[in-house]
């Protein structure tokens, strides 16, 4: 899908504290809707609490955050449901419930809205487990029986299980081998296209970032320094910039990218289970 001028998420004039340290200082950024958009930034420049202000788990001193349009904030705990319910989240782990079975872990936030019968809500997480590559025998295992990939892909169910608008990934590939990051790669690059999903991806990985990203937003000097199609970015003359992505760690994926012709995005259509799982069943959105 390709993304449109329409914001999905605003910040203007974040200023954010932690234990007495400026993390965050006049940050403004403007995330659009249908977009992939890649976060990077040195250690400790606040990329994760970036993507906390977001989902409402942090509180900035100062500014202000507008998400879907003014429909959700952390300002209001009503509206904070909201966005849990209109939003999906990765994280780095996986972040999975050690206790509960793969489906369990799944099924949860289908569970706690009290809305569908248990026959649903397992065979909505059963399918969302296939849709993102992981086989039914492996459904009444333990996250700990798993492989790091199959947590990811076990976590990316999850986050889908209430049709998101907005997905929030921290590091999606951190900690696999090439061919598993390669694989959570193209997940990713599904999933975007056929639920048409806005993605939010603070990563470390350049290859991950030059595959999937729309732009990237740098994060330097307390502040969003720049946000741009890849091609722009590495043109910048900042510092950060310059030793990121074209340093000897960067010089390969950026050099891979310039010879490559720039990936087409296929719009898919909308997920199955958005309409309907079967028949017999009602309508599953995101508006439930």
């Amino acid at each position: 899908m390709l993304p449109s001028s329409e914001p999905i998420i605003e910040m203007k004039g974040i200023s954010t504290r932690l234990g007495g340290q400026v993390v965050h200082q006049d940050l403004e950024l403007t995330v659009k809707r249908g977009e992939i958009l890649g976060i990077v930034g040195g250690s400790g420049t606040g990329k994760t609490t970036l993507l906390r202000l977001m989902l409402g788990l942090e509180r900035p001193a100062r500014g202000t955050i507008k998400i879907l349009n003014g429909a959700a904030t952390w300002l209001d705990p009503e509206n904070g449901t909201t966005l849990r319910r209109r939003s999906g989240v990765v994280f780095q782990r996986g972040a999975l419930f050690s206790a509960l079975s793969v489906v369990d872990n799944v099924a949860l936030a289908l569970r706690e809205l009290r809305s569908y019968d248990d026959e649903f809500v397992r065979e909505t997480a059963l399918f969302l487990l296939e849709r993102v590559g992981i086989g039914l025998e492996h459904a009444g295992k333990l996250p700990s029986e798993l492989s790091g990939g199959m947590v990811k892909r076990v976590a990316f169910a999850r986050a889908l299980a209430l049709a998101p608008e907005i997905l929030f990934l921290d590091e999606p590939t951190a900690g696999l081998d090439p061919e598993a990051a390669k694989s959570i790669v193209a997940l990713i690059d599904e999933l975007q296209g056929e639920l048409r999903l806005t993605v939010i991806m603070v990563t470390h990985d350049l290859d991950t970032l030059i595959a999937l990203c729309d732009r990237v937003a740098v994060l330097a000097d307390r502040k969003i320094i720049l946000a741009a199609p890849i091609d722009e970015v590495v043109e910048d003359p900042h510092p950060f910039i310059r030793s990121y992505f074209l340093g000897k760690r960067g010089r390969q994926p950026v050099r891979r990218r310039r010879l490559e012709n720039p990936p087409t995005t296929v719009t898919g259509s909308i997920a199955p289970w958005k309409i309907a799982l079967t028949p017999s069943r009602p309508a599953y959105s995101s508006s439930c």
